[in-house]
């Protein structure tokens, strides 16, 4: 007992009599620091007394796919950010390969009695054929719930969106100003439904210039600088000069794809990514990609989550965040062959 009260009260930065006092009910605290000192105890892995088990902890859950795409750390980084200012702590949830699973960090926030849960990126509820079991017990269970990019059809959580179809018009139409006609896209698995969106978009783009898109010119990867590379290479054997990726790791495997052959971006091909991740200023050459409002969009999460938890009644909808084309030295006029 001695050793938790002087861990939580380091935490905290308050005496461990304040400490004390909190867990034991007691007058004499202010309602910031009693919080501060039960998210400390829920963060710690202490059980909390029995007379506030009832409570819900402090906590929350920020459900990420991976690390190594830097528009994750990211969304991570506002979200993370945002949740402090209300009082609130995130407890970061990153799936790896043959780590923890989805469902499993579900189960562990649950048993941490979690305030809420914000699932940024291409979570299991991105695709449309993966189980969506733990899903629906966070919805029977009332834990408040915001999706990032996705929505799932039969579950009414609200979600934060960056408008598909309005970033791939911005890429089709500025490669089509270039010259472009044979165009390819680089999307994610086939149940992903942003890339379906994505497809989509691109389908009415290509006819509302009176082009086509043949499926020949659209191949599907997973997430990677790699599977961008095998993608993309497939389609520069197809005679693409312009390819239109799901994500910057994409469009980076693009790039090398094309060098691998002894072409030149932008001179022989140009590639366009998407997100504006940390460093794509810094490539070779620099990426035209479409921006994400990660600012915007976190902080937007977090205030549907916060509402909730407050016990007001928020929208239940898809709402839409416009992206930006961000033009730099990875697109340029086709060549002529």
């Amino acid at each position: 007992m001695t050793r938790r009260l002087a861990q939580v009260a380091k935490k905290v930065g308050v005496s461990e009599a304040t400490v004390s006092r909190v867990l034991n009910g007691k007058p004499g605290v202010s309602e910031a620091t009693r919080r501060s000192v039960l998210s400390a105890l829920d963060v710690l892995g202490y059980e909390r007394p029995t007379q506030l088990r009832g409570e819900r902890a402090r906590l929350v859950g920020l459900v990420l796919p991976e690390l190594q795409n830097p528009i994750f750390p990211a969304f991570a980084e506002v979200i993370g950010g945002a949740l402090a200012q209300q009082g609130l702590t995130p407890v970061l949830c990153t799936q790896t390969k043959g780590g923890v699973s989805e469902a499993d960090y579900v189960e562990l926030l649950l048993q941490q009695q979690v305030s809420g849960v914000v699932f940024a990126g291409g979570g299991l509820f991105a695709q449309a054929d993966a189980p969506h079991d733990h899903y629906r017990l966070l919805a029977e269970r009332n834990i408040p719930v915001v999706l990032i990019n996705a929505s799932i059809p039969d579950l009414d959580f609200p979600c934060i969106a960056c408008d598909d179809a309005v970033a791939v018009e911005q890429s089709w139409r500025h490669l089509a100003s270039l010259g472009h006609e044979r165009i390819g896209l680089v999307l994610g698995p086939s149940d992903h439904i942003p890339s379906r969106r994505k497809l989509t978009a691109a389908q009415q783009a290509a006819a509302a210039l009176h082009a086509e898109l043949p499926d020949a010119y659209v191949e599907r990867a997973m997430f990677s600088l790699e599977g961008g590379q095998a993608a993309a290479a497939r389609l520069l054997e197809r005679g693409v000069t312009g390819i239109i990726c799901a994500s910057d790791p994409l469009a980076l495997g693009a790039v090398r794809a094309a060098r691998r052959r002894g072409l030149h971006v932008p001179d022989d091909v140009s590639v366009i990514g998407y997100d504006d991740s940390a460093f794509m200023t810094c490539t070779e050459p620099p990426l035209t990609t479409v921006r994400q409002p990660i600012e915007a969009m976190g902080r937007a999460a977090v205030d549907l989550l916060c509402a909730q938890i407050q016990g007001t009644e928020v929208p239940h909808r898809e709402l839409l965040f416009e992206p930006e084309l961000v033009v730099r030295g990875s697109t340029a006029q086709v060549a002529d062959r």
